[in-house]
């Protein structure tokens, strides 16, 4: 089992794939500026367990100025102290959920996905495999929860739904799954290796 899902995630990292950003699904938002975007980093968790491969995901605290109550992977911004995004992913995942880096084997990444709120996020997809214990960072997560691997690579799972942002209709991917509302940035990094892991 576990192998297989090594394999199957191995090879959905080796297909093509086009870009990803918040833009996709709404071109006319994108903003003319020549601004550098700031570069991030987060971790895609599969989580190798023997009932079966699971993603952790966190849901934001509700306080954050930025994004609260959010389904997310774990991660943030790239820092001057970090090596690269890769360890930037790792230390962040350290700090939101309690996952010591030395438990993680990346094996590989998905396309670079530019936000709207001007970041350039890399995601790094790693596996965890034994016994894990989630610890949320009280002041950024407020729950780390999992859902099945096999829910978040089925494209038919994904909806592209809608809302009005700054005055004008937003579309986006979701990926609902019970009480989780899994959409936005998340949903369209985990639809983009949906589309890649199909067999």
């Amino acid at each position: 089992m576990t192998h297989s899902v090594e394999a199957r995630l191995r090879r959905a990292l080796d297909r093509p794939s086009g870009p990803s950003s918040d833009f996709d699904l709404n071109p006319a938002i994108r903003p003319a500026s020549d601004k550098p975007l700031r570069a991030a980093a987060v971790l895609v968790p599969v989580w190798l367990r023997p009932e079966g491969a699971v993603m952790l995901l966190t849901k934001r605290a509700s306080h954050l100025k930025h994004h609260p109550g959010q389904i997310a992977f774990p991660g943030g911004k790239v820092d001057a102290t970090d090596a690269g995004p890769m360890q930037a992913a790792l230390r962040e995942a350290h700090e939101e959920i309690g996952l010591d880096p030395g438990r993680v084997r990346v094996i590989g990444t998905l396309p670079v996905h530019e936000t709207v709120t001007g970041f350039a996020m890399t995601p790094f997809v790693g596996l965890i495999e034994g016994d894990f214990a989630p610890l949320p960072e009280a002041g950024e997560v407020e729950e780390v929860f999992t859902v099945p691997l096999t829910h978040v690579l089925t494209p038919a799972r994904f909806a592209i739904e809608g809302r009005v942002w700054m005055g004008s209709r937003r579309r986006y991917y979701a990926v609902p799954y019970g009480p989780y509302y899994i959409w936005g940035a998340t949903a369209r990094i985990l639809r983009g290796l949906a589309e890649r892991a199909v067999e």
